[in-house]
């Protein structure tokens, strides 16, 4: 059973257990990685029918795959530096990244 996620895409968090920030560029309502993923990278068992979400790492060039369990809100209000988070994002306003606007 799934529930709805805690935290939207653009949101800044922490991350509980390694602390580090970052912001969010997507929500998978369950976890959508593989078994063998789980197993090595998910020590801690968080359930896979709760969201897990792909995170922008601040101060890294790399992005993370994170349990909603082991997410809080990020309430800095600071900027994340990552190379990718123009690629997602126009702008961060008032503590929140707004999405870039898609054009097809």
């Amino acid at each position: 059973m799934s529930t709805d996620p805690k935290y939207f895409v653009g949101q800044t968090v922490c991350h509980k257990r390694f602390d580090y920030r970052g912001v969010i560029i997507d929500v998978d309502p369950v976890f959508m990685h593989s078994e063998a993923w789980y197993q090595a990278m998910a020590v801690s068992r968080p359930p896979r029918d709760k969201p897990w979400y792909h995170v922008l790492v601040h101060d890294a060039t790399h992005q993370t795959y994170v349990a909603e369990r082991n997410l809080e809100p990020d309430d800095s209000g600071e900027a994340i530096n990552h190379p990718a988070v123009h690629r997602f994002f126009d702008r961060l306003e008032s503590g929140r990244y707004l999405l870039r606007a898609r054009v097809n």
